[in-house]
């Protein structure tokens, strides 16, 4: 956001996507479309300007062209790559300072972690029963969860980049792995990765080029693979093995649990053996949150500690 001496609002802008203008850009942009001169104002962003040139140019460079006077940013870029903004602008003569402000923080929680650990953020995501069941004895599994838990997923899955499932699930399930949110015509459509060494061949997942195979086992080799494909966030969907393989590797950033009012005393466990033999050492999330959806609960906890 672009803000005049006055106060007034001279421009705004976000980044829409990989390969699209910065915020900082779109927000110049916004005030040209205006007629409205930017010259000596303050642009306050959520992140610290890039000072590198990737797909688009400098965000430093921009700002500077357009006479900005001061910058403030809430977060300071993660990125050795793309970081030292604004000590670029401090040696330009622009007055930038960073600005802490844990909201914005939230709001790039997922990128940031992914950034800082080199690689992609892993959400781990179920749905269960009361009794921790992600399916029945006879290895049926729809519905666990009502309509409105089911909404919330799509949601979730239109926002990150890929979406995970081992050849056990794909085979059991043949699920279509697609993002459907209620409300939004197109969406954006997650990369689909199936994890294991079994051919799916002929399954939905396969139905077009948006879909990779990665044929191993290991939870590490998977977030690799997707970090080739500059993959910043994903969803593993499962099944109970791919889950657990996951949290064993202390790979899981956040988990989405969606509890239905229901028991059925034996079937299939959420998650497996970790190796954990006290309760000491319980992996126990952070921020944790409960949100009701219909009749239905979700729990989502963080594994990854934020600032104080």
């Amino acid at each position: 956001m672009i803000v005049g001496a006055d106060g007034t609002v001279l421009g705004e802008g976000w980044h829409r996507g990989a390969g699209t203008p910065h915020a900082e850009p779109a927000a110049l942009d916004d005030a040209r479309a205006r007629g409205l001169d930017v010259t000596g104002a303050t642009a306050y962003v959520t992140l610290e300007p890039c000072a590198h040139t990737g797909r688009t140019g400098p965000c430093t460079d921009a700002l500077t062209r357009a006479g900005i006077g001061a910058v403030r940013y809430a977060v300071e870029d993660p990125n050795p790559v793309a970081s030292g903004g604004g000590e670029v602008l401090r040696s330009r003569g622009i007055d930038a300072r960073h600005a802490p402000l844990r909201a914005a923080w939230e709001v790039n929680r997922r990128w940031i972690g992914a950034v800082a650990h080199g690689r992609p953020w892993v959400i781990a995501k179920w749905a269960q029963t009361l009794d921790g069941r992600t399916a029945a004895a006879d290895g049926t599994s729809f519905w666990v969860t009502g309509e409105e838990a089911r909404a919330h997923a799509h949601t979730v899955r239109a926002e990150v980049d890929a979406i995970l499932v081992g050849t056990g699930t794909v085979k059991a399930d043949d699920p279509a792995l697609s993002a459907r949110p209620a409300h939004v015509e197109s969406p954006h459509q997650p990369l689909r990765a199936v994890l294991g060494m079994s051919d799916t061949f002929g399954a939905k997942v396969w139905r077009d080029e948006n879909a990779i195979a990665i044929r191993s086992h290991d939870p590490h080799e998977a977030l690799a693979a997707l970090e080739a494909r500059e993959v910043r966030t994903v969803v593993v969907e499962g099944g109970g093995t791919v889950t657990t393989a996951f949290l064993r590797a202390g790979l899981v950033d956040e988990v989405h649990a969606y509890i239905a009012p229901a028991i059925l005393g034996s079937g299939t466990n959420a998650v497996g053996d970790l190796g954990i033999g006290t309760m000491g050492g319980a992996l126990r999330g952070q921020d944790v949150t409960a949100t009701a959806l219909g009749v239905d609960t979700l729990v989502t906890a963080f594994f990854q500690r934020g600032p104080q």
